[in-house]
C-alpha cells in the first residue's frame, strides 16, 4: 500500500503566528469532515456486559492481533489511522457502535448499506482495510470469537494513541449489527456547516454531554477535508457573497490558492489543524481561538459560551483535553451497543453479514 503524495509544504506566516504549515492533498476518497458521536439512552442494560477482559478465555491476544496490523499499516500508510478513527465515528453515529458501517450493498438490492450513502462515500479505504486485515488476523486465532465492531474499536483506540493521544482501554463483547441502510445516515451524521446548537442537539439526542461534543471534536487535530466542506467560507458565507468574518485573513487567502470558488479540483483537502496536522494534541482547540478552524462547525465551538470555556481549557491544558477524549471515546464506544443472537451476530467477513 503506498503512502499518499503530499505537495511541497509552504510557510504561509511566520510574523505573530507560530510558522502555520498548511498541506493540500490530491487524493480520491479522503476522511470527511465531521468526525464525533453517540450513545443511546436504550442500552444501559447491555453496557453491563461488556468489559475490557472480555475476549480473557476465548481470544485472550485480541488486541496483541490488532495491535501487531495496526503498527504495520500505520508505517506504511499514516493516513490509515485519521481514516479509521473516522471510520470508527461513523459506525457509531448510525445505528450504534456495530460494524453497520463495513456491510457492502447487495447486489441489485433497493436499499443501499451505509457504506455507500453519499456522505460515507468519502471515507478512506484504508480504514475500511485496516478491519478487514485485523479481523483476518483474529480470525486466524480465534475464529468466530470476535466481533467486527470490537475489532474497530480496538483499532480505532490504537491508531489515537499511535499518532500522539492518550491510551485507554477499550470495554469488548460488542455483537455485529444486523441492520445497515445509507437512508440512515444522514439525519445521524453532523454536518460541517452545523450551529452549536444542532450539535447539541444531535449528541444529547444520543445520550453525550457538551463536554464529550467538544472533546470528540478534538479528533481533528488529525484528518483532512474536501474543499466543498468549507468552500463556502471563503467566498460566500451564508449567501451573502462575502467570506466567513470568523476566518483568520492568512488562512482565508491560502486556502483560496487551492480551493477555488467554482471549478475547482474536488479531490483537493485541507487539514483540520493546520499547524500540527499529523500530531495528536491540543493544537487543535488553540487554532480556533485564532480563527483558524477550517470548518465552521469547528470555529463554532469558540464562539457560543457553552463551548468556549471548554475550547480555552482544553487549548491550556493538554492532559486535560486527554482525559476528556479518553473519557468521551469510552461512552461513544457503548452507543447502541448489541448483544446476543437476537440483536446481532457474529460475522467472519466484516462486509458480509453472517
Amino acid at each position: 500500500m503506498s503512502v499518499p503524495k503530499y505537495s511541497t509544504a509552504c510557510c504561509f506566516f511566520s510574523s505573530q503566528f507560530t510558522c502555520l504549515f498548511v498541506f493540500f492533498i490530491i487524493v480520491a476518497g479522503t476522511t470527511t469532515p465531521c468526525l464525533a458521536k453517540i450513545i443511546t439512552n436504550n442500552t444501559t442494560r447491555r453496557h453491563r456486559q461488556v468489559s475490557v477482559d472480555y475476549y480473557a478465555r476465548t481470544c485472550p491476544n485480541v488486541e496483541q492481533l490488532v495491535g501487531s496490523v495496526t503498527n504495520q499499516q500505520f508505517k506504511e500508510s499514516p493516513v490509515s489511522g485519521p481514516a479509521t478513527i473516522n471510520l470508527f465515528f461513523h459506525d457509531c453515529f448510525v445505528e450504534g457502535c456495530d460494524g453497520s458501517i463495513l456491510i457492502a450493498s447487495k447486489q441489485g438490492s433497493r436499499e443501499l448499506a451505509e457504506k455507500d450513502a453519499e456522505v460515507t462515500r468519502e471515507l478512506r479505504v484504508e480504514g475500511f482495510e485496516t478491519v478487514m486485515k485485523a479481523k483476518e488476523a483474529v480470525e486466524r486465532k480465534c475464529p468466530g470469537v470476535v466481533s467486527c465492531a470490537d475489532i474497530l474499536a480496538i483499532a480505532a483506540r490504537d491508531y489515537v494513541h499511535l499518532v500522539g493521544g492518550p491510551y485507554y482501554q477499550v470495554k469488548k463483547g460488542r455483537w455485529d449489527g444486523r441492520i445497515s441502510m445509507a437512508s440512515r445516515v444522514e439525519p445521524n451524521i453532523p454536518h460541517a456547516n452545523y450551529t452549536v446548537d444542532q450539535l447539541i442537539k444531535l449528541f444529547n439526542s444520543k445520550g453525550l454531554t457538551i463536554q464529550d461534543m467538544v472533546a470528540l471534536s478534538g479528533a481533528h487535530s488529525i484528518g483532512f477535508a474536501h474543499c466543498k466542506h468549507f468552500v463556502k467560507r471563503l467566498y460566500n458565507y451564508k449567501g451573502n457573497g462575502q467570506p466567513d468574518p470568523n476566518v483568520d485573513p492568512k488562512l482565508l487567502n491560502a486556502l483560496r490558492m487551492y480551493c477555488p470558488n467554482y471549478g475547482g479540483n474536488l479531490d483537493i483537502v485541507a487539514p483540520f489543524d493546520a499547524t500540527t496536522p499529523f500530531v495528536f494534541d491540543q493544537a487543535y482547540y488553540g487554532n480556533l481561538q485564532k480563527k483558524m478552524g477550517l470548518l465552521a462547525s469547528d470555529q463554532a465551538l469558540v464562539l457560543d459560551p457553552r463551548t468556549k470555556p471548554l475550547v480555552q481549557e482544553f487549548a491550556n491544558d493538554k492532559n486535560k483535553f486527554f482525559q476528556a477524549f479518553a473519557a468521551a471515546m469510552d461512552r461513544l464506544s457503548l452507543v447502541g451497543v448489541k448483544r446476543g443472537k437476537k440483536h446481532g451476530e457474529k460475522r467472519r467477513d466484516c462486509s458480509m453479514h453472517a
